[in-house]
């Protein structure tokens, strides 16, 4: 059983750089399960670079960075089974059909064999791929390589969830269906970590909504306020202001 209220993704005092760049400088935040937590900023603001520091893909250079209690880059393979993500470029393989990839996808996530028959094709329904399900990924179009992305990642109901910006490419009944998914993982108590740039949209599903500007936490913007645009532009503003 998840525990609601509990931080699953907590970073202290994170710095990172990338050659003599630093990317994300004095970052401190966490999400905790039963919570959708919104990250804005403008492009190259270090959202993405945080989930990657939370997915184990880069160490941090200074600070400390855990993951349900554990450093990312060094929890067993069974601790990730848990662990939905969709960060940057959708992974399938383009040769497999929507239906193979997802099959897939729920068995590395710890699914048995029928289990993850019936994930998949619970996944492509509630993703709308149901008149794709049998064709290869290299003929689909971005945005239905988007759902599939989202649908591989919810597979197997992960107790915690990391998507950079996930309605990326999606109509408008795409961005509906990533609604949906989002507050039933709330429901269930997953903890979910999202970007994005499009602030009507996070503020409807978002709990919370830290603002992000050039590798700082720079403020939050409470979902339910007015004007989240002028909010979020007064925060970078003054901040790139105050900027040596």
């Amino acid at each position: 059983m998840i525990d609601t209220g509990a931080a699953l993704l907590e970073c202290r005092n994170v710095r990172t750089r990338y050659g003599a760049a630093v990317v994300l400088d004095d970052v401190s935040t966490e999400v905790k399960s039963g919570e959708v937590h919104a990250f804005v900023g403008l492009n190259g603001a270090g959202k993405t670079t945080l989930m990657r520091l939370f997915l184990g893909m880069i160490e941090p250079d200074e600070g400390t960075v855990l993951v349900d209690g554990r450093a990312p880059t060094t929890m067993p393979a069974r601790y990730w089974t848990g662990i939905g993500h969709l960060v940057e470029t959708p992974f399938a393989y383009p040769e497999l059909t929507v239906r193979e990839n997802l099959r897939m996808a729920g068995r590395l996530a710890g699914l048995s064999i029928r289990n993850a028959h019936a994930a998949a094709d619970r996944c492509i329904e509630e993703l709308a791929l149901t008149r794709w399900a049998t064709a290869r990924v290299r003929k689909l179009s971005m945005g239905n390589r988007q759902r599939l992305g989202l649908a591989a990642a919810l597979i197997a109901d992960p107790h915690l969830l990391i998507l950079d910006e996930p309605t990326n490419a999606l109509d408008p009944a795409g961005v509906i269906l990533v609604r949906t998914q989002l507050q039933r993982c709330r429901e269930r108590g997953a903890a979910v970590m999202v970007s994005s740039h499009h602030l009507d949209e996070v503020a409807r599903v978002a709990d919370r909504i830290t603002v992000v500007n050039a590798g700082r936490i720079v403020g939050s913007l409470d979902p339910d306020g007015i004007d989240l645009e002028r909010q979020f532009f007064d925060l970078v503003y003054h901040d790139s202001e105050a900027r040596p």
